[in-house]
């Protein structure tokens, strides 16, 4: 590998702004903006608007609102028609 192309690899704290998650994994993202760990170390802090703890699919919340297929509807058509 050629060195000084690619981008440093180090330790980033995602922090979830709606629900106040965090979680710690290596990114090449970084920022200026630092956050102490629970391991007593800073870290720096990359904000997010959803994650795994606020995001519907994942909380259960979803709603699914199933309309059918085409051949339930064609049913339906005709049921109305009767």
């Amino acid at each position: 590998m050629k060195p000084g192309i690619h981008p440093t690899y180090q330790q980033v704290l995602f922090f979830d702004v709606s629900s106040g998650f965090k979680i710690l994994t290596g990114s090449t993202k970084s920022s200026n903006e630092k956050m102490e760990w629970e391991d007593g170390n800073s870290y720096p802090v990359i904000r997010v608007d959803t994650s795994s703890a606020s995001h519907p699919f994942y909380t259960g919340k979803q709603r699914n609102t199933d309309k059918g297929g085409r051949v339930d509807r064609f049913n339906q058509r005709i049921q109305q028609k009767k």
